[in-house]
């Protein structure tokens, strides 16, 4: 009998610790979501992570589970809604919750502000590798590609060994040529212009040339009245 009086009062002290303390139960549905988190299931774990935020709103960490997880079942604005919250007391997590919410707004399709929030994450973790990928990125869709160059090369300079080497290479030689060809174009269009312009020059002289030519002929047939002979005398009637 006393054995079960004992459970029972271990069971009731766990119990009300938790009613008294709410981060208990927030740790506790944080741990279950970010389990589920890291076995990619989104639909199970947001419930927990939703809980978890709920309960601790300063939960950085069960925050940033939380966007992801909002992105991965395409819920974009609560996503970037619970970054931004988050954000301001980020602490040291900071520059990887500018950095999510520079995917999210990317995935919203505003590069404008998914640079701003990359750019942030850069300033706030200057070896942050993946934020200048991202932004190189960002920049080649808006078309900034000698800018976007300049991030591939940090990038590079950071992961110096990342999978994503040969591509972003490739990419970049692709960068490259379209410079180059664009250069070529440029070139052609004032070789083409110049030659254009001197046809016109050419032109334009030869027709004065001709126009002078027929002036200085016409004078051999001028009718003026000194090339008028005066016959009156010869024709006088008796």
């Amino acid at each position: 009998m006393n054995s079960v009086k004992t459970v029972f009062c271990v069971f009731l002290g766990i119990f009300l610790f938790a009613v008294g303390n709410p981060f208990v139960c927030a740790q506790s549905s944080f741990t279950r979501g970010e389990e589920l988190f890291m076995q990619n299931k989104p639909q199970e774990a947001l419930r927990h992570l939703e809980t978890a935020v709920s309960e601790d709103p300063a939960h950085v960490q069960a925050s940033l589970y939380l966007g992801i997880v909002y992105l991965q079942i395409n819920r974009v604005d609560d996503a970037i809604a619970t970054y931004k919250k988050i954000l301001p007391g980020g602490g040291t997590e900071s520059s990887r919750i500018a950095f999510n919410l520079g995917n999210a707004y990317f995935v919203k399709g505003d590069s404008i502000l998914a640079r701003q929030y990359y750019t942030q994450a850069i300033e706030a973790d200057p070896s942050f590798s993946s934020a200048y990928l991202n932004r190189a990125n960002t920049l080649v869709k808006s078309g900034e590609l000698e800018e976007a160059l300049t991030d591939y090369d940090a990038f590079l300079s950071l992961e110096p060994g990342s999978p994503k080497r040969e591509q972003v290479v490739k990419l970049m030689a692709f960068i490259r040529e379209e410079f180059a060809a664009v250069e070529r174009r440029r070139l052609m269009a004032e070789e083409a212009a110049r030659v254009e312009a001197e046809r016109r020059r050419r032109l334009l002289q030869e027709v004065t040339e001709s126009l002078q030519a027929a002036a200085e002929g016409s004078k051999g047939l001028s009718a003026g009245s000194e090339d008028v002979q005066d016959y009156d005398s010869e024709f006088e009637l008796e």
